[in-house]
């Protein structure tokens, strides 16, 4: 009885030290992978406004009924990120905290948009203590832009001209709008097939 107690846990620890040996491969090949895989970014369309181009200037009013302009040259030398969200996008919900830092730490103000009956909106709003950025309810914008999915955002710079665009699901697809700025292309897939020089 103790000499099959013995090989039982014998072969247990052997199993142990299998498993972890298999556990420590597979995090260094994860991290091999990672090292090789490029950073996606927003994922581009290529219909709508041209990176590049100016954007096309909406004077809206926010929630509150308060002016706002998108497109044209910016009245306090920011750039203006865009994200478009609905109430009952799951992905937008979990953007916003991101959206809300990654704006403030490149200096960007962050404009929300949507549309839709306005009551939804005040309750996100609400919901979410978002009452400090603009939110404009417009179709015309969503159209202009050719929003199909959401979370969708947009870069415009501080002179107006749309810097980069796209659905953005992730923190990085939204750093990548800054990057592919930074970097002078209109998004980072664009960056990624330019031969190197």
């Amino acid at each position: 009885m103790i000499e099959a107690l013995v090989v039982s846990n014998l072969l247990l620890w052997i199993v142990v030290v299998a498993l972890a040996a298999t556990v420590v491969a597979l995090t260094r090949q994860i991290g091999v992978l990672h090292e090789r895989v490029a950073p996606a970014g927003a994922l581009a369309a290529r219909d709508g406004p041209a990176v590049g181009a100016p954007a096309p200037v909406f004077d809206l009013a926010d929630l509150r009924g308060r002016p706002l302009r998108i497109g044209g040259e910016s009245a306090d030398g920011r750039a203006m990120l865009v994200l478009f969200v609905s109430p009952t996008c799951p992905v937008c919900r979990t953007l916003l905290p991101t959206a809300e830092r990654l704006a403030e730490s490149e200096s960007a103000r962050l404009v929300l948009a949507s549309d839709g009956p306005a009551e939804e909106h005040f309750a996100f709003v609400r919901e979410h203590g978002l009452e400090r950025f603009p939110y404009v309810l417009s179709a015309e914008l969503g159209v202009a832009h050719r929003v199909g999915r959401l979370p969708w955002a947009m870069l415009i710079d501080e002179r107006g001209i749309l810097r980069a665009k796209g659905l953005v699901n992730t923190r990085e697809h939204l750093e990548s709008l800054f990057e592919a700025r930074e970097r002078g292309v209109g998004s980072i897939q664009e960056y990624l097939a330019k031969p190197a020089a």
